[in-house]
């Protein structure tokens, strides 16, 4: 009798890998029964989570972080073996505001559109009405990837623009509605704002940051020790549900599976978009192609970096007015696990990278990685305003950012 593993997830394709991986079987071949459990929003998936309901969620990684810090709750110190997905999220506007800072059916320079948004955030300012982005949640990527962005582009965040929490599968509702004047958010709520004519599409997030981190498999940490051997499993049936994922002979079935009322409860058209990197940017408009918008499998995409745990630190620190801690700091390294995602896979035909942390936005063009299994390569992660973050130097990082 497989062993039953319960995962709780909000209705985004990014929540593709652990529902693959219980529709296509592979976590069954590990001796897991996965049961999937779906909420609105992320505080349910972390009460869930934190309450013991659930042993396992499909999370935003700064939350995962935030919680172990003790950020808005007491502290519970959370575990991510495994990144599900990098970027995948987009940044859409209200179609009036869209075409000042960008042009319809275009992706935008990431650093021209956020110079005209400063313009028109200025100048709202100056009229009292400030622009209004909603993101899925204050301890987001998509927080702070769209600060990052504006930051770097002259725009002061909670000074010159409001920013709001809204749960993803209302915030193609929020921008319809008049309530904030664009969303960061994942797929498919951008396609679903732009198919109702309610916004467009000006970039995608992995413009900001080429190979960002996004959504991860977190764990209470005692959770993960009780039950080490069925979280190593699920980590080997998560990689195999990603390979499946990533190829296109997978894109229709895999879309109709997500597009169940039980799973996003959606149009498998434009889940299909987002898995095959396509989007519709404006109503009326043609498909573009935007390689790696969404990246589930290839480069180490699911190793849990320390790396990239402590830039999210970073951005914590950045905008939360708490200032640096060295003791948070390593704690916060400490959620990201490559301990048992390497254990999970030595022996497998898996690549496993030879370092846990690497300088962030270093890379350039194609480079081969040294590796403790298989081999690996890794493309382009820059950041689009070329700054890199060096792991070993995090106090320096923030004196230096905008």
């Amino acid at each position: 009798m497989p062993n039953e593993f319960v995962v709780g997830f909000l209705p985004l394709v990014d929540a593709c890998l652990p529902i693959l991986a219980r529709e296509h079987g592979f976590a069954e071949a590990e001796g897991l029964s996965l049961r999937l459990v779906r909420d609105i929003s992320w505080a349910t998936v972390l009460d869930r989570l934190l309450y013991g309901h659930s042993d396992a969620a499909h999370l935003v990684a700064p939350l995962a972080i935030a919680t172990t810090l003790g950020r808005d709750r007491p502290a519970q110190p959370l575990s991510v073996p495994f990144v599900l997905g990098l970027n995948g999220n987009a940044v859409t506007l209200r179609p009036e505001l869209a075409r000042q800072v960008g042009t319809p059916g275009q992706l935008g320079d990431p650093a021209r559109v956020g110079a005209a948004l400063a313009v028109v955030a200025q100048a709202r300012k100056a009229a009292g009405k400030r622009l209004r982005f909603g993101v899925v949640h204050r301890h987001s990527s998509h927080n702070y990837m769209l600060r990052y962005w504006l930051a770097a582009c002259g725009v002061r965040p909670d000074e010159e623009v409001e920013i709001v929490t809204v749960p993803p599968p209302f915030c193609a509702d929020a921008l319809e509605a008049g309530e904030v004047d664009g969303i960061c958010v994942g797929e498919p709520w951008n396609s679903v704002a732009v198919e109702r004519g309610a916004g467009e599409i000006v970039l995608v997030t992995a413009q900001i940051w080429r190979r960002g981190v996004e959504k991860v498999l977190a764990l209470r940490e005692a959770r993960l020790e009780e039950r080490r051997a069925d979280v190593e499993a699920l980590v080997r049936a998560l990689r195999r549900a990603g390979a499946h994922f990533v190829d296109p002979a997978n894109w229709d079935v895999n879309a109709a599976i997500l597009a169940r009322p039980e799973y996003l409860d959606g149009d498998a058209v434009l889940i299909r978009r987002a898995i095959s990197d396509r989007l519709l940017l404006a109503r009326g408009g043609e498909l573009v192609h935007f390689p790696d918008f969404m990246f589930q499998h290839r480069e180490a995409a699911n190793f849990p970096w320390v790396s990239q745990a402590e830039w999210l630190y970073t951005q914590m620190v950045r905008w939360e007015g708490r200032g640096f801690d060295p003791g948070d700091a390593i704690r916060a390294a400490r959620v990201f696990r490559p301990d048992v995602y390497r254990s999970a896979l030595l022996g497998t035909g898996e690549p496993l990278p030879g370092a846990s942390s690497k300088v962030e936005g270093s890379l350039k063009g194609t480079t081969i990685v040294g590796t403790q299994q298989g081999s690996i390569t890794l493309e382009s992660n820059q950041f689009f305003d070329d700054r890199a973050f060096d792991p070993a130097d995090l106090a320096g990082y923030l004196a230096r950012l905008p």
